[in-house]
């Protein structure tokens, strides 16, 4: 191996980069912050940036649903203080061949978030709701924007008038965004969105009926993002958010010539939050019945929100006919509180956009989908100081077989 220092950081590689500063093993020892390890993979097929969590990640040279399994030891003969260091999560990889990867280097993880949210509708409004309630810890500020400037100034006036008081509790302070200032930020939240489908006119899926008018919009966003070298998260709530997620990745990344130069966001800055409903919905349905009453505990979801969700009963006794039974009533959930006579907005913004956004900028295991060799995959996962981190699982053969198909469906679409 090679060991290099840039930028005041350690950097290690199998092969040769002549334009950095070569140093020895035992510098490279002494540094205690975190340790970059440069690989080199397409960036349509992976991330910039993610934390090795284990050794057999540490020269990946594929990526895709296998970041879900656990895998077999491979002895790569690392020195002993590397190991070490991979178990205490202080490892990251870093992808050179995205032209900005040196970013990284110099990224400032931080201590309290300031978050912009697009999009003041349902969803918007309920997601900003949950954060300014619950985010004081971990949220500095609460930028608000839409197209509809009373929208604005009715949730500025809300929003801020939520308060408890005697209570050192913080609470986000919400302010009115002009559209200039969007990605003056450390995430950015697009909940906007048209083509929602009236009440009465329910089909089995209805978020694919939304992708072609909310991925024009979402483009626009992500040419705005490229164009200031947004630095932060991406985060999508609108839905298809799997797609939305693929069409903001190849969206920023391409040239006024509509060619590919990896100079917009990377991979690993967007993610999708849509699972956490659909786990919620299904720890609603397990409890109705003894066979699944243990799924909170011992199951998992994986997939997109919506067609090609994969719900597992328990990792531990997994029961094809009761994950299947189970994922039929999660993915119709939305359509029983249709039948209500209202639409499903509320249990989203806060299961899948709240809480697991929350979850994110705090180190926490949630929900989310994230970049998986060429596609936004949902899994349980966690953004930690080195990157993010993806739950590996001993899956047995019969589910992965079915990850797999969900996996190579959505790559088809897009």
């Amino acid at each position: 191996m090679f060991f290099y220092k840039t930028k005041d950081k350690i950097l290690i590689s199998r092969s040769e980069y002549n334009e950095l500063n070569r140093i020895s093993e035992s510098e490279a020892k002494e540094n205690k912050e975190i340790i970059y390890v440069l690989n080199r993979i397409i960036p349509l097929k992976s991330r910039r940036y993610f934390s090795i969590t284990d050794p057999s990640l540490i020269f990946l040279k594929e990526e895709g649903i296998r970041l879900l399994q656990k895998s077999k030891k491979i002895n790569y003969d690392l020195p002993r203080w590397l190991n070490e260091r991979i178990k205490e999560k202080r490892v990251s990889s870093l992808n050179t061949e995205y032209p900005n990867w040196q970013d990284m280097l110099t990224y400032k993880f931080p201590s309290r978030w300031k978050i912009n949210i697009v999009g003041l509708g349902d969803v918007g409004g309920a997601l900003l709701t949950g954060l300014r309630l619950l985010g004081g810890s971990c949220i500095e500020s609460l930028g608000i924007y839409d197209k509809n400037i009373k929208a604005i100034k009715r949730w500025e006036l809300e929003a801020n008038q939520i308060f408890y008081p005697f209570t050192a509790q913080k609470f986000p302070e919400v302010y009115k965004l002009r559209e200039e200032n969007i990605f003056d930020c450390d995430m950015f939240i697009f909940c906007a969105t048209v083509g929602v489908p009236s009440l009465g006119e329910e089909q089995e899926d209805v978020r694919m009926k939304q992708f072609e008018g909310n991925s024009k919009i979402i483009s626009g966003y992500a040419r705005k993002a490229r164009k200031k070298s947004f630095k932060g998260i991406f985060a999508i709530i609108s839905d298809p958010l799997d797609l939305l997620c693929k069409a903001v990745f190849l969206t920023s990344n391409k040239d006024t010539s509509r060619e590919f130069d990896f100079k917009g966001l990377a991979a690993d800055q967007i993610r999708g939050y849509g699972l956490g409903v659909m786990h919620a919905r299904a720890v609603y349905y397990s409890k109705q019945n003894p066979g699944t009453a243990k799924y909170n505990r011992e199951g998992r979801a994986f997939g997109p929100h919506g067609h090609g969700l994969i719900i597992a009963n328990s990792l531990k006794k997994y029961d094809e006919r009761l994950s299947e039974m189970l994922t039929d009533q999660t993915v119709k959930a939305n359509l029983e509180i249709r039948k209500t006579g209202f639409k499903p907005y509320v249990a989203p913004a806060l299961s899948s956009g709240c809480l697991p956004i929350i979850a994110t900028i705090s180190g926490k295991w949630h929900y989310s989908a994230t970049f998986m060799g060429g596609v936004f995959m949902g899994a349980k996962n966690r953004l930690l100081k080195s990157g993010t981190e993806i739950e590996r699982l001993d899956l047995p053969v019969i589910l992965v077989e079915k990850i797999k198909e969900s996996y190579k469906e959505l790559g088809n679409i897009l």
